[in-house]
């Protein structure tokens, strides 16, 4: 690392010759340069105070700011601002635009350019005052790479003594600050320099040339959390009809030193301040004020360990993941919440509405390695343009939600390595007509008076089958059929297999009791029940032999009157066998041998005639 730093720092150098030669701003002097670089956190934030005198003849509208490019993509934020007046502590700060310079000959050399654009020309021998905000990330790398659960995280940083100018700087120091009592393996000692509390002073340094650099490292002790969100995508959904509806979708790394070993929750629970230190135990996301129906939640479900704080200038949510993260563990989470649309939704003078909402990721202290934020506009809004103070990736998409006609457009902003000081406003200007405000509720009671017509209709008109047709003949005849069997099993069922009932009770009471005359009158009653019900079964399958269509039931039905005929027969047979049995005192064993061959065939009958009334059922 201290040899990739040296080589840009000497390519570095090689470019002041020729920049000296074609630069119109050559002839600025740096009377004073003091860098502050805070390394308290795992970002690396750095303001430079300039002092800057015109030693030419002609007035100059610019002064150039100078970064080696090897650092051009950890680079998240450059901003600049400008004193109007001589003494600093009474002028007032204003921001000054700052974009790169884009030189072949000076890109080809390891150095990236900014322009800072002065409130005013700097006319000859007159001085200003610049400050140049920088804040750079995955600048600091852990050392060692892996930590177990009990041990500190170490961290290495490389960086210059000299500020990296590409005008002569006639006095300048650098700091160093770091987090409070710190522990400092080593650091490199470039005469003069102060260690003092938790900041390392390097300087003064006088009459240092354009474009120089001196190579210094500090090993220290950062027990920050390296919280990194690999995707961070937000929707913002704008609704005319109150709210405004965000979720913020996050993927979370610790991107500190990565834990090796087990992990013991009951050490970490016993022991806060000496197991997991460099852990992510909890975040704080900074919302809108009034936001409300704030939620946070996982894959699984709702996270439970969160609080909200309500101000009348903020609402605060202190939350923490499911479980710790150590370095190198990874959580997805998802946080919503709404804020009322009048707090951020307002009409421009052109006619225009526009959304001026906040750009960043609202948790504090975090590095979002890619932004997404999707604004969701109400449908039916046109021509939708975007300002943003910083460059951002522009694309449009199509929504489509409930009861949506022609579908949402949606904004998309992307922008990589995002860090706080992105969470500023933006803002979307889109033209929209009021009267697309009534298509969903006019959708909504078209389908409802639709249904109601509809309701209406199917009361008043007949769908039922024409009685002329086939088909429903076919329906009557059918029912009919089953009606006529249904009757059928009732007369079989119940009133002839009631009445055989009767006659075996009848034996049964003439063999306990021996009343011959009891079980004759038993007799004659069953006699004039079975005479009655023949009349009745012979009309019903009469009735039946006369359907038009019979569906092939007549056989069986006719088997099954032959066979209770036979069965009632054999009945009776047995029934007279057995009274004359008794009337010439027959013993017990010559009654049962003289009715076996009748109670075999009986039940023989019995059977036959369930298993065709079971076929009827099946019909």
């Amino acid at each position: 690392m201290e040899l990739r730093c040296a080589c840009s720092v000497a390519s570095a150098i090689l470019v002041l010759l020729s920049l000296a030669q074609t630069n119109a701003n050559a002839e600025l002097v740096v009377i004073k340069a003091d860098r502050k670089v805070d390394l308290s956190s795992h970002n690396v934030r750095s303001i430079t105070n300039l002092k800057v005198e015109n030693t030419g003849f002609d007035s100059v509208s610019e002064v150039l700011f100078a970064l080696p490019s090897s650092l051009a993509s950890n680079l998240a934020f450059i901003g600049a601002s400008a004193y109007e007046g001589k003494v600093k502590n009474r002028a007032t700060p204003v921001n000054l635009p700052v974009k790169l310079t884009k030189s072949e000959a000076i890109l080809s050399e390891g150095v990236v350019l900014f322009s800072i654009i002065l409130i005013k020309p700097l006319k000859a021998s007159e001085s200003t005052l610049v400050d140049v905000y920088t804040v750079f990330t995955h600048l600091l790398k852990p050392f060692p790479e892996e930590i177990t659960q009990s041990d500190v995280q170490l961290v290495l940083y490389y960086d210059s003594v000299y500020v990296l100018s590409p005008y002569p700087v006639k006095v300048q120091t650098t700091s160093f600050k770091l987090p409070s009592n710190p522990r400092i393996e080593s650091y490199t000692k470039v005469n003069p320099v102060k260690l003092a509390d938790a900041e390392i002073k390097y300087g003064p340094y006088e009459n240092i040339p354009a474009f120089s650099s001196l190579s210094v490292t500090v090993h220290y002790e950062n027990n920050q959390p390296f919280a990194v969100v690999e995707e961070l995508v937000r929707e913002i959904e704008i609704s005319n009809w109150g709210n405004i509806y965000v979720t913020e979708n996050y993927q979370l790394t610790h991107g500190g030193a990565k834990h090796k070993g087990g992990f013991s929750r009951l050490d970490f629970q016993a022991r806060p301040g000496i197991s997991g230190r460099a852990s992510l135990r909890g975040l704080q996301a900074r919302l809108p004020p009034r936001a409300h129906s704030v939620y946070y939640r996982d894959e699984i479900g709702n996270v439970s360990t969160s609080h909200l704080r309500l101000d009348k200038d903020k609402t605060e949510l202190l939350f923490e993941p499911r479980y710790p993260l150590l370095g190198g563990w990874h959580v997805t989470f998802t946080i919503g919440y709404g804020v009322p649309l009048q707090d951020f939704v307002f009409r421009a003078a052109d006619g225009k509405r526009y959304l001026r909402f906040p750009f960043g990721c609202p948790i504090q202290d975090v590095v979002v390695k890619k932004l997404v934020v999707k604004v969701v506009l109400p449908e039916g809004s046109k021509e939708p343009s975007v300002q943003v103070p910083f460059t951002v990736e522009e694309s449009n998409e199509v929504k489509y939600s409930y009861l949506d006609s022609v579908g949402r457009t949606v904004v998309v902003l992307t922008k990589k390595n995002v860090v706080q000081e992105h969470n500023v406003f933006f803002e979307i200007y889109f033209k929209f007509n009021p009267v697309a405000m009534l298509v969903e509720p006019l959708m909504l009671v078209t389908g409802f008076f639709l249904f109601f017509i509809a309701c209406v209709a199917y009361a008043r008109l007949d769908f039922s089958i024409s009685k002329s047709s086939a088909s429903y003949q076919a329906r009557i005849q059918r029912e009919e059929l089953i009606d006529a069997v249904q009757k059928l099993r009732i007369i079989f069922v119940f009133r002839r297999a009631n009445v055989s009932d009767k006659l075996e009770a009848s034996l049964k009471e003439l063999a306990r009791t021996g009343d011959i005359q009891g079980c004759k009158a038993a007799r004659k009653a069953a006699d004039a029940v079975l005479r009655e019900s023949t009349k009745d079964l012979n009309a019903k399958f009469q009735s039946l032999q006369c359907s038009p269509r019979p569906f092939n039931i007549v056989p069986k039905v006719e088997a099954l009157v032959a066979k209770e005929k036979e069965k009632q027969e054999k009945l009776q047979q047995k029934h007279t066998v057995v009274v004359e049995s008794f009337e010439r005192k027959l013993s017990s064993q010559e009654i049962d041998n003289r009715i076996a061959p009748y109670q075999q065939r009986i039940s023989v009958l019995k059977q036959e005639i369930d298993d065709l009334l079971q076929s009827l059922d099946d019909f």
